[in-house]
């Protein structure tokens, strides 16, 4: 069975050979309009009617639109645009599903997460600043700011794909991993606990991870309020989507002194304008949107798909189904 396979993804050169030789004899069609960036929304195409796969980044409305698609892999982990009642509904009803890329960018993110609570707890940045600076030989200060994270306590809000490997690469530690979520089923290693208890997980967490997606629900979650509740001296980290926390509030706790240190890696707006108080924040760490980013993304983003293809092709389970 031959299929038809449109893809608005600019992948790169040995990405787009890999993806070529293993679609073997199906039809790839590339779109007009194509996206070198895997988080850039695509424009609407009038080729995806001819597809039976779309790979990529489709326009919402191409997706209610065509009736041939059976399947669609977008090629991130986050699906914000695509999470609408309208879209699930229509695709349920067609028998058509849609997979996501989360577990290609899950280990990245939780390494990137892992190195901000190394980095910080062993005064790297700190040490970075006086070698760039004044170069400092502050022995006594920054040997006794250091810190362990052995025995310390993380609240993962949101625990999917991206927090369960988070949770292995803590294991060593012998840390204690609270995550919210709103299925509260048992997981190893990790203590699930439900909405109504996260204030008091809030004051007991040394380190608050954000993993939450962009929607109606999460949109400001990290606010003033919840940050009230936060440990004195506890450290924030935003792997998530910036719009889930209130900047103005975040500003404050740093500029008190309630929050030990923030780490954002996603902010609201992207980029995140020079002139933002964010920039100079005390204690404030910024990357720009790169926790994901690993130096074969494009090439593991195309065998996450043939692998999912081989998949649909068998009848089999298809990996990281959202819909």
């Amino acid at each position: 069975m031959s299929l038809t396979i449109w893809c608005n993804t600019e992948f790169r050169p040995n990405a787009a050979r890999l993806l070529n030789e293993g679609l073997g004899s199906h039809r790839l069609i590339v779109a007009q309009s194509a996206n070198a960036s895997v988080l850039t929304a695509g424009a609407s195409d009038a080729s995806l009617a001819e597809a039976d796969i779309a790979l990529g980044q489709p326009h919402v409305d191409d997706c209610l639109r065509y009736k041939r698609l059976r399947w669609i892999e977008l090629t991130t982990a986050g699906y914000t645009r695509y999470d609408r009642d309208d879209l699930r509904e229509t695709l349920r009803a067609r028998g058509t599903v849609m997979t996501n890329a989360s577990s290609v960018f899950a280990d990245p993110c939780a390494q990137h997460v892992l190195a901000m609570m190394l980095g910080l707890a062993r005064q790297l940045p700190a040490s970075l600043r006086d070698q760039l600076t004044d170069q400092s030989w502050n022995y006594t200060e920054r040997r006794y700011d250091s810190r362990l994270l052995t025995g310390q306590t993380v609240l993962l809000l949101g625990y999917g794909a991206i927090g369960r490997r988070l949770a292995e690469l803590l294991a060593p530690f012998g840390m204690t991993v609270l995550a919210v979520r709103r299925q509260v089923r048992s997981e190893r290693g990790v203590r699930i606990i439900p909405e109504e208890h996260v204030s008091a997980a809030l004051a007991q967490a040394d380190h608050v991870v954000n993993i939450l997606p962009d929607n109606d629900s999460t949109r400001n979650y990290v606010n003033a309020r919840r940050l009230s509740c936060f440990k004195s001296g506890a450290r924030f980290y935003n792997v998530g989507r910036g719009t889930t926390v209130d900047q103005n509030a975040l500003l404050d706790a740093l500029h008190s002194g309630r929050l030990g240190a923030a780490y954002l890696d996603v902010t609201d707006p992207e980029p995140l304008p020079p002139s933002h108080a964010l920039w100079t924040a005390p204690n404030c760490y910024i990357t720009p949107h790169t926790a994901g980013g690993r130096h074969d993304q494009d090439e593991a983003l195309v065998r996450h798909f043939l692998a999912n293809l081989a998949a649909f092709e068998g009848g089999g389970t298809l990996v990281d189904q959202i819909v």
